[in-house]
């Protein structure tokens, strides 16, 4: 099983404005770096909470269905499945019909179940997908305030330090911000 990013997020969760502010700037000469800083500490959350913040379409690859036909989906939350394709060993892939399948979006981690009358994949590897769009939202403000909060404070610590110190360690005021949001480890 594999995920690849299909379409990233149009905004981030935290705007360059919201980040200045928070840091004090009023110029614009760092512009550049605090933007940068943004999305990368969006990413370390994102990783660490095994969350996507603001919407963006991932692509799942299976070599075949699981046990139960129940794909444990890698993100949440999950906001739609965009598609579900199943390739035969030659030709085009086939687009599942969505009556085919269900989804549970409640659960964590969010489940889609096809049912027992779809075909397997016919190639050895990588044949059937999953794309799904997985987000609190479109909007930077859909994204929970503690989460918004903690790459603010995320951004700061970079900011401030540049490097020196520790980075590989989450500040304890950040953590505590993003562990409601963090979802289990699948065993």
């Amino acid at each position: 099983m594999s995920a690849i990013l299909v379409a990233g997020p149009a905004v981030e969760p935290v705007t360059l404005a919201e980040a200045k502010a928070h840091l004090r700037l009023d110029s614009g000469d760092e512009d550049a770096l605090v933007a940068s800083l943004v999305a990368a500490a969006r990413h370390t959350l994102e990783l660490a909470t095994r969350r996507a913040f603001v919407a963006q379409t991932w692509r799942l690859r299976l070599d075949r269905w699981p046990e139960g036909r129940a794909v444990a989906l890698p993100l949440a939350p999950l906001i739609a499945i965009v598609a579900v394709r199943v390739s035969p060993l030659s030709g085009p892939a086939a687009t599942l019909d969505p009556g085919t399948y269900r989804i549970v979006r409640e659960a964590d981690p969010p489940t889609l179940t096809v049912d027992a009358a779809v075909a397997d994949a016919g190639l050895p590897s990588g044949g059937i997908e999953i794309d799904a769009t997985y987000g609190f939202g479109a909007a930077a403000t859909d994204v929970p305030q503690p989460l918004r909060l903690a790459i603010q404070r995320l951004v700061a610590r970079w900011f401030e330090r540049r490097g020196d110190g520790d980075d590989a360690v989450m500040p304890a005021d950040v953590a505590a911000l993003v562990r409601p949001f963090v979802r289990p480890r699948l065993a």
